[in-house]
């Protein structure tokens, strides 16, 4: 994973209803380690909320979202 200059990122909050433990929280972080353009993640487990510090030149927000998905996470809308 690359990891861009932070002078360009920008910050995606996502609701993510049904995790709820440390297992959920650290599938979600190796889904999304595998993205290139991502530079931090917080997964707040009681908050049910995932922060992604992001290079919009390298992921869009569509990809951060959809990664979360296919790690098996729906996301809120």
């Amino acid at each position: 994973m690359t990891r861009p200059e932070e002078s360009t990122m920008e910050t995606l909050d996502i609701s993510v209803p049904t995790v709820h433990c440390r297992s959920c929280k650290l599938t979600i972080e190796e889904a999304l380690e595998e993205l290139d353009g991502i530079s931090t993640s917080d997964v707040d487990v009681d908050a049910k909320r995932v922060t992604v510090s992001y290079d919009p030149g390298a992921v869009e927000p569509a990809a951060i979202s959809s990664a979360i998905e296919q790690a098996g996470y729906p996301v809120g809308r």
